[in-house]
């Protein structure tokens, strides 16, 4: 038996159903690595900030130290960060995606700009810009997202 999704009606619907689309292209991506979502995120974070403490992952991923650490093990197992006792102070390990890691997630950028291409391949350049200026003059008025 087939189930067929309720009709997608309002403008936020629809606007929804564009966001689960690239969603999935973004999931796609992480899965065809290997990954899940917590640890593409967080080699991501490495890549971008190398020598993070676990503290700031499990800050900025919203997450458990406990949790943080049993997902390093994992990317460790893997070969794809290591973690570095501090010059200063050998307590504090810092964390480091490896030149794999690295690798691994390159390319995701790029990978989300390719979905979004797809996703807007049916509008023509004077479409895209009227969409972008609606979406921008609604967004205009809404508190800016963030990571907490």
């Amino acid at each position: 038996m087939d189930e067929q999704a309720p009709p997608l009606t309002t403008s936020l619907e629809l606007v929804r159903w564009i966001g689960w689309a690239q969603m999935k292209a973004g999931e796609e991506w992480i899965r065809e690595r290997e990954l899940s979502h917590p640890q593409s995120f967080v080699l991501g974070y490495l890549v971008q900030n190398p020598g993070a403490i676990q503290r700031d992952i499990a800050q900025v991923s919203r997450t458990s130290a406990a949790s943080v650490s049993s997902l390093l093990q994992g990317l460790e197992r893997r070969g794809l960060v290591e973690r570095r006792a501090d010059h200063e102070n050998e307590r504090i390990k810092r964390v480091y995606a490896t030149a794999q890691g690295g690798e691994l997630i390159a390319g995701f950028a790029a990978a989300m700009t390719a979905a979004d291409e797809t996703i807007l391949a049916p509008l023509d350049d004077s479409e895209r810009a009227a969409l972008h200026a609606l979406l921008s003059k609604i967004t205009a008025v809404l508190p800016q997202p963030t990571r907490s």
